[in-house]
């Protein structure tokens, strides 16, 4: 591979650290031809039809996609090439191996700091000039190629900032990277320029070059290539495309066909799917038709409805349609996603997917007991971030991933499960936004719980459906109760990224139907409905008379019959006697819950929830572990196939609201704004249908006292009452008093579902602007007045830290425009107050430090390196849980602090220790934040 610029000199390292000593680094060029040959091998296997499409469209290659593949292995095999630089000398190990001809320019290449990121993007243009690369019309995609080698890293840099001329070296340098980029064109077949390169195909592009860079960067895989290295270039390149498949297998990224199974037979469901399901099954194809460009299909319908599975068999259409591979299904919180994790992992095994990546996606997901500890244990990729602010120059490592536990890879897989917050990362200007996208674009994008997200959220996952509408991506939102005005502006976020004018979406409306679906071509703006006979035979086949029975309420102490606590005693009464059956208490705060239960405990049964007890509690207060453990036994209690028990009685908070397949014979829910009371009333008599048909579980039915579905609001505002002051913090005055007067005005105490829905969520959640101001002033008004504000701030501060939409980007900086280096933890996709892990130990009299106040678990220890076994890591994080970091404001420093030998860990360095006094065998009170803190086994964190 000697042409016109020379032999890539093999002095030049590419990766040193982590490998063997006794051997020389890894030369550059035998890494850039690993990643060039791996980046081939995820064209061909890992990248849907749809991206292939997508990317050779944006490189004005259409048709021609041996040619942008050969343009994508180029990308790749160049991304570091900015290591021939001063770069070569943070190490003093690689740095010794340097020919004569490089190692003299030491002094003067080591002036002055830069990224090799940033190297590669002031050099790489030099060099594509070299290649025929920067012919007249070529210019423009010669740049964005170097955009693309400069944000390899995960972060775009701009072109005009540049480098000092003497990082880059002389011509001996520019020789040698001459050198290096010839044998990789030559390599590749010597690709031409393309004519154009736009920017959301380059973005994907960017998100190939980083996946090939970590897969071919494994440190058991180096080290086995740094012992036997090929002679010759060309079979060294062979070797490398040999291996590529072994690795993508090897990081659980290997795509697998799924055998399509008949639907009951897919989720292990009885009888035949229903009118919403068979619709989609049968009407939703002749919609797509011959669409070319994604669509968005919006599918409405109450609680308990099968929403979800309706969402599969959509994905089975669209994907089919639209040639992409897999889902990511995306859902609110983790208890949601960690329950409907386990729902996919059961459907995919029914359809042959044993080898199938599905990952769970959330910040705490490698905790689910779904991994065991060796899957976890996986391997480091060793990269080097040379270059940071105050930091020396040795060769460092950016935190060596594990493959599962990273929250890049889990989006990767082709099927994903997890939170929506892991997908709205894509639009924020956060490191390897990159790679979210080519992660998501590569599947059928699902959204359950659509009406579940506040406005500054839904302006992120609008910005985000912009950008798969530039991608072609199918969509498919999910929701039981979502305001018209809201799927309007998502469905038209979607068709502006698509290519639809704004002018002319602004003329048009998308209104759904409910129940059914609403499916909106991409490429032509389309609209097609559900057929008025299925809906027609839906409605039927789900009808629900809901009682709604309010009763006002007096919080804290007083209030006689009225005391929100008699009140809920009362209403139980029948639970207790002979026939039993089972109850749902949903409250709006933990304090609130844990106080219910000690009530309901001391009144109905004194055995703990623990002690297995007809009464249990459930919030996200609880240690992770105790709480995945709970939401088990909780959802087995009143789960549809049983066994279902004589006497039980819940009491929980927002964690039941959503995706929790529950059924309780009656409802009582603190008053919530009404689309949230509707899916708290989507828990009573949720499989009444399913079990008339097919018979209740153990044959136990539903007791005498409990006629119909009943939801009992604890209203404390009808009546001239006020909220509790705590609920401020949950929900908005106005939502809460529009919902009590809407609940008042509801004729003859029923809710007719799902025929009442939709108006019912519009009357309180719509965009009306109409507001009686003929009591301007009063509290009402400042109501109203404080929600619309909140509102406009949320979307207004989501839309100033969103990247640009799809077709507004110019420079691929336009993704990371923003001060600072920003990662996750820096951009978040919630507003509210920042939270932090807290872990509860306990301090003996001896002055030992454990996990568990019988003393029995020593709070673990780092090794000197920081490092600590995945087992240990994970018993300690499996007993955290997330609390607001104002909490511990004023906490003595010293009662809060993690363990010095925590410091350098990268999960454990950042958490919160609360040292907790055990007294008498019992965790006392430590105080913090003006309150104290103290974690009770059988009621979680009490915060007094």
């Amino acid at each position: 591979m000697a042409g016109e610029w020379g032999t890539p000199d093999e002095s030049v390292w590419g990766k040193s650290r982590g490998l063997d000593p006794g051997r020389a680094p890894y030369p550059l060029i035998r890494h850039l031809l690993d990643a060039a040959a791996m980046a081939l091998h995820l064209w061909d296997v890992f990248l849907s039809e749809n991206q292939r499409v997508r990317i050779a469209e944006g490189m004005g290659l259409a048709g021609e996609w041996e040619r942008a593949r050969a343009v994508v292995g180029l990308c790749a095999g160049l991304h570091d090439i900015g290591k021939l630089s001063g770069f070569q000398f943070c190490s003093r190990r690689g740095s010794r191996y340097l020919s004569a001809a490089l190692g003299g320019d030491r002094v003067g290449m080591s002036a002055e700091r830069f990224g090799h990121d940033v190297a590669g993007l002031q050099s790489v243009r030099e060099v594509l000039a070299g290649l025929g690369f920067a012919a007249e019309g070529e210019l423009r995609a010669a740049q964005r190629l170097a955009e693309v080698v400069g944000g390899h890293h995960g972060r775009f840099h701009r072109v005009e900032d540049g480098i000092a001329a003497g990082f880059l070296g002389g011509a001996a340098w520019a020789r040698q990277r001459s050198a290096h980029a010839a044998a990789v064109h030559e390599v590749l077949g010597a690709p031409e320029a393309p004519g154009v390169f736009r920017a959301p195909a380059a973005v994907l592009v960017t998100g190939v070059v980083i996946l090939a860079d970590w897969l071919v960067s494994q440190e058991d895989y180096l080290r086995r290539r740094q012992r036997g290295l090929e002679p010759v270039l060309a079979d060294h390149f062979k070797r490398s495309q040999k291996d590529a498949p072994g690795l993508l297998a090897g990081a659980g990224l290997a795509r697998v066909r799924l055998q399509r199974t008949g639907f009951a037979q897919a989720y292990g469901i009885q009888g035949e799917p229903n009118p919403l399901q068979r619709s989609v099954m049968e009407e939703l194809r002749p919609a797509v038709g011959e669409g070319r460009r994604g669509g968005i299909c919006l599918v409405t319908a109450a609680p308990g409805d099968g929403k979800s599975e309706t969402a599969l068999e959509a994905e089975r259409v669209l994907s089919e349609a639209f040639g992409t591979q897999g889902y990511a299904f995306l859902l609110p919180t983790m208890a949601t996603s960690d329950q409907m994790h386990g729902r996919v992992a059961a459907a995919l095994l029914r359809q042959a997917g044993v080898e199938a990546g599905l990952t769970l996606v959330h910040s705490m997901a490698w905790l689910n007991s779904a991994y065991a500890d060796e899957d976890l244990d996986a391997q480091s990729v060793l990269t080097c971030d040379e270059v940071g602010e105050g930091s020396g120059r040795a060769e460092a490592d950016l935190r060596p991933q594990r493959w599962l536990r990273g929250p890049k890879r889990p989006l990767l897989a082709q099927f994903a499960v997890g939170t929506i917050d892991q997908a709205l990362m894509a639009v924020l200007p956060v490191r390897h936004n990159a790679l979210r996208l080519l992660a998501l674009s590569g599947k059928t994008f699902i959204v359950d719980e659509a009406h579940a997200y506040d406005p500054y959220m839904q302006v992120l996952l609008g910005r985000l459906l912009n950008w798969l509408g530039a991608y072609g991506v199918p969509v498919v939102l999910l929701s039981a109760t979502l305001p018209a005005s809201v799927s309007d502006r998502l469905i038209k976020e979607y068709l502006q990224g698509a290519g639809h004018k704004t002018r002319a979406l602004s003329r048009q409306t998308f209104p759904a139907p409910y129940p059914g679906w609403l499916y909106v071509d991409g490429d032509s703006g389309r609209a097609t409905q559900i057929s008025p006979a299925r809906r027609r035979e839906q409605a039927h086949a789900r009808s629900m008379e809901l009682g709604v029975v309010v009763e006002p309420v007096v919080h804290g102490s007083g209030g006689g019959a009225r005391a929100r606590l008699a009140v809920i005693e009362r209403l139980l009464k029948p639970v207790s006697r002979a026939e039993g059956g089972t109850a749902l208490v949903v409250c709006n705060t933990v304090g609130d819950a844990q106080e219910t239960y000690l009530r309901l405990r001391e009144r109905f049964d004194a055995r703990s929830h623990e002690q297995s007890g007809s009464v249990q509690l459930l919030h996200a207060r609880f240690p992770g572990d105790v709480r995945e453990a709970r939401t088990r036994e909780v959802t087995q209690g009143l789960g549809r196939t049983g066994p279902r028990p004589l006497r039980r009685i819940v009491v929980a908070t927002q964690v039941v609201e959503q995706s929790l397949d529950l059924d309780a014979d009656i409802v009582i829910s603190d008053l919530a704004p009404l689309s949230l009371l509707l899916q708290r009333a989507g828990r009573c008599w949720r499989h009444e249908n399913h079990w008339a048909r097919h018979g209740y579980p153990g044959g136990r039915g539903r007791p005498a006292w409990a006629s119909g579905p009943q939801l009992v609001v604890l209203d404390p505002i009808t009546g001239g009452g006020t909220a509790p002051r705590q609920w401020g913090e949950v929900y908005s005055e106005h939502l809460l008093a529009t919902t009590s007067r809407t609940l008042a005005g509801i004729g003859g105490g029923n809710i007719s579902i799902p025929g009442d829905v939709q108006d019912l969520v519009e009357a309180v959640h719509g965009d009306s602007e109409d507001f009686d101001w003929n009591t301007p002033g009063g509290s009402e008004a400042r109501a109203w007045t404080a929600h619309r504000g909140k509102e406009m701030a949320e979307r207004s501060m989501a839309g100033l830290l969103a990247v640009p939409r799809a077709r507004s980007v110019s420079a691929l900086h336009d993704l990371h425009n923003l001060p600072g280096e920003e990662d996750e933890w820096e951009v978040s996709s919630r507003l509210g107050a920042d939270s932090v892990r807290l872990l509860c130990a306990y301090v003996h009299n001896d002055g030992r430090v454990t996990l568990d106040v019988e003393g029995e678990h020593l709070l673990p220890q780092a090794a000197a390196d920081g490092k600590m076994s995945v087992s240990l890591v994970r018993e300690v994080m499996r007993r955290t849980m997330a609390v607001r970091a104002d909490w511990l404001k004023g906490a003595d420093p010293d009662s809060i602090a993690p363990p010095k030998s925590w410091t350098q860990h990268p999960m454990l360095a950042d958490l919160r220790v609360l040292h907790q006094p055990v007294q008498g065998g019992s965790a006392q009170p430590v105080k913090a934040g003006g309150k104290t803190l103290r974690l009770d086994k059988d009621l979680g964190l009490v915060r007094k």
